[in-house]
């Protein structure tokens, strides 16, 4: 029977939780603010991992890339506080990557909603017309 999961996913989701309660705990730069790790993908040799991360309350891109760009000149130090909680003979190192996806995904969503709102009021406006007659 096989694998359900690699080894590479399990150090994955294992990196995502420590991190999430690592950086509001140990980073304490305000211009960071709320983070969500959103993904971690770790290569197969387990060298290197990609976090891809959003900021609650972020207002555009450059604050998102700021943030990221933060946390990437804090990866040894979050590199460190990993090796002490993972039980790995070498820990990978840490990318941070601003994520849009979840931004974009809000965005796509209210726009569906005004084009569904619009086209309602386009039905009613169209039946009442049509009882006028």
């Amino acid at each position: 029977m096989p694998r359900e999961f690699t080894r590479s996913d399990r150090v994955s989701d294992a990196i995502q939780r420590l991190l999430a309660k690592m950086i509001p705990q140990e980073i304490r730069d305000p211009r960071i603010g709320m983070v969500n790790v959103n993904d971690v993908t770790v290569t197969r040799d387990m060298s290197y991992a990609k976090i891809y991360v959003t900021f609650v309350g972020s207002e555009s891109d450059e604050e998102g890339t700021e943030g990221a760009s933060i946390l990437n000149g804090a990866s040894g130090f979050l590199r460190s506080l990993l090796a002490k909680e993972l039980s790995m003979r070498s820990v990978p190192k840490l990318q941070f990557i601003y994520d849009k996806t979840s931004i974009r995904g809000q965005q796509l969503s209210s726009l569906i909603d005004r084009a569904v709102a619009d086209d309602r009021a386009r039905h009613r406006a169209d039946e009442e017309s049509d009882g006028e007659d």
